[in-house]
């Protein structure tokens, strides 16, 4: 089972994934929104946005969204081995 360092230097199950895929777009912001929240309040340094490629809107909306939350340091797009032009890495804001 893969874990996840959490701030504090305590160990907990992995939370960090968002999984938007098959989603419309408003269900898919209010669910990122909730989880971006939840993700800061548990600690965690980095969260993984699976939106999937499809048509790109997902994609888009997603980033668009991450560039004006406040919770959000930095976000670049999933790399190779990290799920590429379907994910997005968001780095959280520190507390």
């Amino acid at each position: 089972m893969r874990r996840n360092r959490y701030r504090g230097g305590h160990t907990a199950p992995v939370g960090s994934e968002v999984r938007l895929r098959h989603l419309t777009v408003d269900e898919a912001l209010l669910k990122l929104d909730q989880d971006l929240d939840d993700a800061f309040v548990a600690g965690l340094y980095h969260v993984k946005v699976i939106h999937g490629k499809g048509t790109g809107t997902l994609r888009r909306v997603v980033r668009e969204r991450l560039a004006e939350h406040s919770l959000v340091k930095s976000y670049r797009p999933g790399g190779y081995g990290e799920g590429g032009g379907g994910v997005t890495i968001v780095e959280l804001a520190e507390k």
